[in-house]
């Protein structure tokens, strides 16, 4: 994951919190200005500590933030929940629907 990712995805989960960056910045106890000139100069990253307290205080998680895709973190989740509670020929049948949807 590059640095405009990483930004990227601050400001997503930020906005999904409904926060704006001063909040945002006051909330890790930042400057006021922190969060908004990392958004918009782009030009430093957050220490890993302060990367955690925004994906904290964002009400998301270190596992979500770092997904591959993370819009698509919770509907994944929500199929391994499902899975685990399926039987082995739900699986296979699934897992088969899923080899066949790779090769379209």
């Amino acid at each position: 994951m590059d640095r405009n990712e990483v930004i990227n995805r601050i400001s997503k989960i930020r906005t999904r919190a409904n926060l704006s960056a001063r909040k945002l910045s006051q909330e890790i106890g930042m400057n006021d200005g922190y969060i908004n000139r990392l958004e918009c100069k782009r030009d430093y990253l957050p220490t890993m500590l302060v990367l955690f307290d925004i994906i904290e205080v964002c009400g998301s998680t270190p596992a979500e933030f770092f997904y591959p895709v993370m819009e698509d973190y919770q509907k994944d989740q929500e199929i391994i929940k499902l899975l685990n509670h399926s039987n082995s020929a739900t699986k296979d049948a699934i897992l088969t629907i899923l080899q066949e949807n790779k090769r379209d």
